[in-house]
């Protein structure tokens, strides 16, 4: 797996009995995303699939809408201490005639799992500003099809399996065909690369889909969603109330607590049929 996992030495406590022994810990990394040769954020990952996160990254923040507004990803000089390329930091090359970034773009700090703006207005920044919007997608999915996700997305993370430290974001067809699975230590990096994969792919809109991850339905996830035309979001977990509140507005259903045939339908719910 390389740079993905790393041993570590843990002494390891059950009950009265004690071992000393290496554990398998996922890797964390930082990840600079430049463009245009300009730094535009940091993000903390997981190596792996990196030109799709960053490629899912500029679509869900409006920087592109396709894979046509995209020249170049290349990896830039980044070396450590022994001067070997640490291979983290990624260069984009926009097309001829796309706009740089705007400046509200630039994040000149590590992005989080809660990075973003809150509050009405930007509820109407999302709406106002993603051009493959889910509303009008007609999809429908049956709830025995969802039901059928999550453990699909479970005996498919490869890397959890060893390290237990990993989130993960899977695209789902409508009759249950799991398309691509991303892992990685933040939520959102999982979704972004899921968006980049489909964005390298051509499948930007990402009509007649369920983007289904492992953990909570934050708003930042619903806005990547709105943003890559994502119909359907299903989580394992609970949304939040600005989540549902985007996604009332934008037109995305939102599935929460999906476990087994057990789900909670919290907008545009006549997309899952029963």
């Amino acid at each position: 797996m390389g740079r993905i996992t790393a041993r570590r030495p843990v002494v390891r406590i059950r009950g009265s009995h004690e071992t000393s022994r290496p554990d398998t810990l996922v890797v964390e990394e930082p990840l600079e995303i430049r463009v245009n040769g300009s730094a535009l954020a940091v993000t903390m990952r997981t190596p792996g699939h990196d030109v799709d996160l960053a490629h899912g990254f500029l679509l869900t923040e409006g920087v592109i809408v396709g894979r046509d507004d995209i020249a170049v990803a290349r990896y830039c000089d980044g070396v450590d201490d022994q001067g070997q390329n640490t291979y983290n930091v990624l260069d984009i090359t926009l097309a001829a005639g796309v706009p740089p970034p705007q400046p509200g773009v630039e994040r000149n700090f590590y992005t989080t799992s809660s990075c973003g703006v809150c509050g009405k207005g930007s509820l109407d920044a999302v709406r106002l500003k993603t051009v493959h919007s889910p509303a009008a997608d007609d999809v429908e999915v049956k709830a025995s099809v969802l039901a059928t996700m999550p453990d699909t997305l479970r005996k498919s993370q490869k890397v959890f399996d060893s390290t237990g430290g990993l989130h993960a974001a899977a695209l789902f067809d409508t009759d249950g065909t799991m398309l691509v699975l991303r892992e990685d230590v933040g939520r959102h990096n999982a979704v972004d690369k899921v968006v980049g994969w489909a964005t390298g792919e051509g499948r930007i809109p990402m009509t007649g889909t369920t983007l289904m991850v492992s953990g909570r339905a934050s708003f930042e996830l619903a806005q990547k969603a709105v943003m890559a035309g994502v119909p359907i979001l299903a989580a394992v977990s609970a949304p939040s109330s600005l989540a549902v509140d985007l996604a009332e507005e934008s037109g995305l259903t939102v599935v929460g607590f999906l476990r087994g045939e057990n789900m909670n339908l919290y907008s545009h719910t006549h997309r899952i049929t029963r």
